[in-house]
């Protein structure tokens, strides 16, 4: 049972109910884990707010995973390139950010939805074990403006199916609305309490003793039949008719025939003295009544008149009121006197649990929130002109805390307001439970306070922070910071308020003002361990990662148990490139909080960038099962399955990660990635072309795109999205080097070579750029240009075996046939395995006239890969220039009959062409050659074919002459 000393807010009520729940049927556990989740999420909330400038981790770490994964796989560096992790990450938090606007506008009703639906799994558990439940609230007519709405939602199964078993009752003085409840008004069965019969009347009377007829009657005509007043009337046992006088108001006149006909004089007083405080406990009740009621606690209990559950009791209302009216009129001096000693005693009783709880716990305290609630009603009672000014301030401070603290001020001063009938107390109780049916109450309450002419400055400092707190909440940013202006104007001491404002720039992405105001605030007060987080915060986002671990160090030093603490520094190490150190902040903070689950999907991260893929799937995966809702989980889990070459469960993942949101473009263009990688080009195109009607502006997957076109041999395509990319950047070296790939694969070797240059221009130390303009060089035939280049890539990275390779290729084809041995020598000191380098060797040697050297390369080669099409054709070149083409012609019809890859229209012409001028009976080398010419090899490739022309050209006989043809008809379309 609930009633309005427990609820002033929907939490609470449910907090409360479990309670008394799990004292009569064992504990709700699964209601009490999610309690303390929300408990957790709404201290760090206090701590720091997240912003949306700030990029927070499940975005900007996610995102930065996202955009960074790409650039460890060969030739897929786009997404490093093209993309800025903290801008696509602060995308993600802008959208966060106006989901938390959303709930904090509704006044918190995604936390109240949650817990709701954890409260009714606890029931629908109960209700298994029990024949029935039932849910009573009492005092409707004041709890209703917290639960009626709420309660709606439960019994229309908005938060889940309510037990059968399941009755909810509703004690109050006024009927249900009918607007309101009119579709469950079926369910809803009306019970009232009428007055007593006259029979019921008599019966009372006569179990309590009071039998004689005129006594009796004037009973039935002074109650008219209320149970209270008969109870009351009953338990003073008139004996005459006239010990029952109706002179006065009812209720008034039945209340003092009580409080008379008590004949012990302690209790009498009791009686009276303890109708001052709103509620009692036994040592209220002593600070009340004084030490003559001794013993007197439980008889008091017993009245009729006294209820409630627990420690707590309270007067009924009608009785209450009728004493206060009687005390304050009797004696105005004792009545001050009286509400002065219970408010120093509550004071006493706040100061010593301030002594022991430090001043950031204690508005969480209820009983230290009780104590200093109480010593203002009563302080208030006693001297309400004085003391309103005081009265507000205090209110001032509630507004600062959630919505149902602010009531229970406002609430408390409305009740003294009625006690002390002062007029401009029920004129500022009026005007602040107005402002409490606002959409935002805690900002309409202090606007009103505002406009009090008495408050001090300290107190204008207080509520003009906490206006620009909601504010902020509500993505009114602008006005926020002015708030903020005016609480320090006011008081240039506030410490709040300079950090409220440093976070206020951060979101604004003004880092460096932030880090001034969090440096302020912690001159102030060097104890603020959450302004030390979020200057931490502003130097992470400013990219100075170890200034941030530096604050979060000291943070911790304050409070070493804070997790989230732990995870923001690891997020500092990660982002600095020290994943060990990442990794055991984000272990540590799973040794406070094991069902951590962005600690434990934050390490997954830093497993996955230092490479330590299994690692972090394990770390991911135990994540999404704390949270199967963490989209940025599954798309970093997908990431690390890529990475390791799982491209078909990084789709998988990426997929998962679209089901739960359709609309995230980097989940979609991340699984084109994978699609891209698998060699499944359509499909990645498909994606990217999805990610790109979701945000047009995603450049990445514009050169995604480009990049699917380009293996997939669409080169113009390609060309069109790189340059598409370069609209939104024109300065992204990466995706000019990949233009330039597309021209160059195209046979565009001028534009390939343009692009290269502008892209080293752009960074010259572009390592992958030199070597392929050096490549575009060797193809178009200049082959200095290409040694310069190769060469230059060689000081960058002397152990690179492929350019090693180029060079040595640029040099055979310019005819410096021992600097290409040297090169290709080189490169097989550096790896004896390439045979790609032996056959080259091999092909220089035989040029150059070395024979036997060329056959002890080519013989290694074919041995170590007899099926390589070319290095037969290499072997069987050196057997045919030394004189045995005869003996291996057989051979040589073998490989140049072999079937090759159609789309290879370069391979198919060479294969015509060597068939035509070694084979083929009768002579068709002129169609032979205008087929390779209609190929349009490159001039590195035209220039081969014609090398092994002219070694063919040496040759007697048919071959040779067929050779001399075919080199004559290359020239003379290179001459015209």
């Amino acid at each position: 049972m609930v009633d309005e000393n427990d609820v002033h807010g929907v939490q609470q009520a449910l907090v409360e109910l479990a309670r008394q729940l799990g004292e009569q049927a064992g504990p709700c556990k699964e209601f009490d884990k999610v309690v303390e989740q929300l408990r957790r999420e709404q201290a760090a909330q206090a701590e720091s707010t997240p912003l949306e400038g700030e990029a927070s981790v499940s975005s900007r770490m996610v995102t930065q995973a996202a955009l960074s994964a790409a650039s460890l796989i060969p030739g897929a560096g786009v997404v490093t390139a093209m993309a800025n992790p903290d801008a696509a990450a602060q995308g993600l938090d802008r959208l966060r950010s106006a989901s938390r606007s959303r709930a904090h506008r509704r006044g918190g009703q995604g936390d109240e939805t949650g817990l709701s639906r954890a409260f009714v799994g606890e029931l629908e558990r109960l209700c298994r074990r029990q024949r029935w439940v039932v849910l009573f609230f009492d005092t409707w007519e004041q709890t209703a403006q917290y639960l009626d709405g709420w309660l709606l939602r439960l019994l229309s199964e908005e938060f889940g199916p309510v037990p059968a078993n399941v009755i909810v009752v509703l004690a109050g003085r006024e009927e249900l609305s009918e607007r309101k409840w009119a579709l469950l008004r079926d369910q809803v069965a009306d019970v009232p309490l009428e007055v007593f019969t006259e029979a019921e009347t008599r019966s009372l009377l006569a179990s309590r003793g009071v039998n004689e007829p005129g006594v009796v009657e004037a009973v039935l005509q002074l109650s008219m039949g209320l149970p209270l007043l008969v109870e009351l009337l009953a338990l003073a046992r008139p004996h005459t008719a006239e010990d029952v006088d109706a002179d006065g108001d009812l209720a008034d006149v039945a209340v003092e025939r009580f409080v008379q006909w008590i004949t012990d004089p302690e209790k009498r007083e009791a009686v009276r003295a303890c109708a001052l405080p709103l509620q009692l406990n036994k040592d209220v009740f002593g600070a009340a009544a004084g030490p003559e009621a001794e013993g007197l606690w439980e008889w008091l209990c017993g009245q009729p008149f006294v209820s409630g559950r627990g420690d707590y009791k309270h007067y009924h209302a009608v009785v209450r009121a009728s004493m206060i009216r009687q005390q304050r009129a009797q004696s105005p001096q004792d009545w001050a006197s009286a509400h002065l000693r219970l408010a120093d005693m509550h004071a006493a009783w706040r100061v010593g649990i301030e002594e022991r709880l430090p001043e950031t716990q204690r508005w969480e305290d209820a009983e230290w929130r009780r104590h200093w609630l109480d010593e203002m009603f009563h302080r208030l009672c006693a001297h309400p002109g004085t003391r309103l000014t005081a009265a507000l301030e205090q209110v001032v401070r509630a507004a600062g805390q959630e919505t149902a603290v602010l009531r229970q001020w406002v609430e408390t001063l409305e009740q003294a307001a009625h006690d002390t009938t002062d007029t401009a107390l029920l004129t500022w109780a009026e005007r602040l439970q107005d402002a409490l049916t606002s959409d935002d109450p805690n900002l309409a309450c202090l606007g009103a306070l505002l406009s009090h002419g008495q408050l001090s400055s300290e107190s204008r400092s207080w509520a003009y922070t906490y206006r620009g707190i909601h504010l902020y909440l509500g993505d009114q940013n602008e006005e926020a910071l002015a708030e903020f202006d005016r609480a320090i104007a006011h008081n240039v001491r506030n410490a709040l308020a300079w950090a409220r404002r440093g976070e206020g720039q951060r979101r604004l992405d003004n880092y460096d003002q932030a880090i001034t105001d969090f440096t302020a605030a912690l001159e102030l007060d060097p104890t603020l361990a959450w302004a030390l987080s979020s200057r931490g915060q502003a130097h992470h986002r400013a990219g100075r990662y170890d200034q941030a671990v530096a604050d979060f160090t000291a943070a911790l030093e304050l409070n070493p148990t804070n997790a989230w603490r732990l995870v923001s520094r690891g997020l500092a190490h990660l982002r600095a490139g020290r994943y060990d150190q990442a990794v055991a902040d984000f272990t540590a903070a799973l040794e406070l909080d094991p069902t951590y689950a962005v600690a434990l999907g934050s390490r997954g991260l830093a497993h996955r960038q230092a490479g330590r893929y299994d690692q972090a799937i394990t770390d991911l995966t135990a994540a999404l099962e704390l949270d199967p809702t963490l989209a940025w989980a599954l798309g970093s889990r997908g990431l690390a399955h890529r990475q390791a070459g799982r491209y078909d469960q990084a789709v998988a993942d990426f997929t998962a990660a679209l089901e739960l949101d359709p609309t995230d473009a980097v989940a979609l263009g991340s699984r084109g990635q994978a699609h891209q990688q698998a060699g499944r080009y359509d499909q990645a195109i498909t994606d990217f072309t999805a990610a790109l009607e979701l945000d047009p502006t995603l450049a990445w997957a514009l050169s995604s795109r480009g990049q699917a076109h380009h293996r997939a041999g669409r080169y113009d395509q390609a060309v069109a999205d790189f340059t598409a990319a370069l609209e939104l950047d024109p300065t992204d070296a990466w995706t000019l080097g990949s233009r330039g790939q597309a021209h160059q694969q195209a046979g565009r070797y001028d534009q390939a070579i343009t692009d290269f240059t502008a892209a080293l221009e752009l960074d010259p130390a572009y390592e992958w750029v030199i070597g392929f303009r050096g490549e575009a060089h060797r193809e178009a035939g200049r082959y200095d240009q290409a040694v310069a280049d190769f060469t230059a890539t060689l000081e960058l990275d002397p152990t690179d075996t492929w350019t090693l390779g180029s060079r040595g290729q640029a040099h055979q084809q310019s005819g410096r046939y021992d600097q290409a041995v040297s090169d290709f020598t080189a490169a097989l000191e550096l790896d004896p395995t390439l045979t790609w380098a032996l056959a080259y060797r091999s092909q220089a040697h035989r040029q150059a006239g070395h024979y036997e050297e060329a056959r002890v390369d080519v013989e290694r080669a074919t041995e170590a890969h007899p099926d390589d099409l070319d290095c037969v054709f290499e072997k069987l070149m050196l057997e045919t220039v030394e004189g045995r083409f005869e003996t291996f012609r057989e051979q040589w019809r073998q490989l140049l009959t072999s079937s090759v890859n159609p789309q290879d229209e370069t391979k198919a012409s060479y294969l015509s062409l060597f068939r035509a001028v070694l084979i083929e009976p009768e002579n068709v080398v002129p169609e032979a050659t205008t087929e390779v010419l209609a190929a349009h090899l490159s001039a590195g490739d035209m220039a081969e074919v014609v090398r092994y022309l002219t070694e063919l050209s040496v040759l007697e006989g048919e071959v040779g002459e067929r050779a001399r043809q075919c080199r004559g008809l290359i020239a003379e379309r290179a001459s015209s």
